[in-house]
């Protein structure tokens, strides 16, 4: 800059006004400025020194489960990151979308060393997260999605856990005894498969421990367990299977997604079961899924592009040094046609 001052005969100032364009400068100044700088093939200040001047690097990081593939192929996180990333724009803030570390001491994460004004993080285990503790030592300002809040930073999340009580005294007020549960996964690393009807992993994401701990709220104990990898069709089928076939006979399943709780509806008709004559399934989030017909799920809904907006709105008020308080976005229970009166022959 100081070159292209010396070759325009201008003061650093005056160089620096063209550039930013943060003050007055007349049209033939700043073209005065430009053709010096082109002469010196000089393409403007650096983005990394400015960010180093301002201490801001306008970007906020977007942490998700490790398998990036089927985070993007969630409703729910797509709904969310719909609402976050269009605020986040408005605000002039650009997303970097950052694998969660696993805690392994020999990994290197780009959590540790990517420029970043605050972080996001839609997935956070009940305890032992090593992206919370990356995050702490860098001093970040930190929003989660339906966790605790860490020290210093905020959370958006939601009241599931009396939501799923409401799913499961709706299932008992329509006769239902034998109430099983298809739970979210635990963690990375999961598989489809059967668990104890007490089962209670100690490290957790915390919208599968709210809803899988409503049963004991609700007094009542799920005759069938089964926990899946990953929220999708495909898993929801094979762990509706397994629960469905179990030797318990379930009339019922309370399914922690509507992703889930739709496959396990395939897995009823592959099984020639009714739904919800033969056993009632009920979701949670309220997503549409018209090739579901002519089924409507009961499920309790929730707004996910509007929690994204509670999110960025969380940053924007670190980023202009507030302390946000906490923010929980609202749920609707909806009694859908997968929900029925329990068939005396089951």
């Amino acid at each position: 800059m100081a070159d292209v001052a010396s070759r325009a005969k201008v003061s650093l100032s005056t160089v620096s006004l063209a550039y930013s364009g943060a003050g007055p400068i007349s049209p033939d100044m700043k073209a005065k400025v430009m053709n010096a700088a082109e002469e010196l093939n000089y393409s403007g200040p650096s983005a990394q020194a400015r960010a180093l001047r301002s201490g801001r690097s306008h970007v906020v990081g977007l942490v998700v489960h490790d398998q990036l593939s089927l985070a993007f192929r969630a409703p729910l996180v797509l709904n969310v990151m719909d609402g976050l990333i269009s605020d986040l724009g408005e605000m002039g803030l650009g997303v970097l979308l950052i694998p969660s570390p696993s805690g392994n001491e020999s990994e290197t994460s780009l959590l540790e060393s990517a420029p970043m004004d605050a972080a996001v993080l839609l997935r956070v285990r009940d305890h032992d997260e090593p992206a919370l503790e990356i995050l702490r030592k860098r001093s970040i300002p930190t929003v989660v999605m339906d966790a605790e809040a860490p020290k210093g930073g905020a959370a958006v999340s939601i009241d599931d856990g009396p939501a799923t009580v409401e799913l499961i005294q709706h299932l008992r007020d329509l006769g239902h005894e034998r109430i099983g549960t298809i739970t979210l996964p635990h963690g990375p690393g999961t598989a489809t498969e059967l668990r104890a009807n007490d089962y209670d992993p100690e490290s957790a994401w915390a919208p599968m421990h709210n809803r899988l701990r409503a049963f004991a709220q609700a007094g009542v104990e799920p005759c069938v367990v089964v926990e899946t990898r990953e929220s999708m069709v495909a898993e929801g089928i094979a762990a509706g299977h397994i629960a469905l076939t179990h030797e318990s006979k379930p009339t019922a399943l309370v399914v922690q997604s509507d992703v889930l709780a739709a496959g396990a509806i395939l897995a009823a008709r592959e099984l020639d079961l009714a739904v919800p004559h033969d056993v009632s399934i009920v979701g949670f989030d309220g997503l549409d899924f018209p090739w579901l017909a002519p089924h409507q799920l009961t499920t309790v809904s929730q707004d996910g592009v509007a929690k994204g907006h509670a999110m960025a709105r969380l940053v924007r008020e670190f980023l202009d040094g507030q302390t946000p308080a906490d923010a929980k976005t609202p749920l609707e229970f909806q009694v859908g046609s997968t929900s029925g009166p329990v068939n005396p022959e089951r």
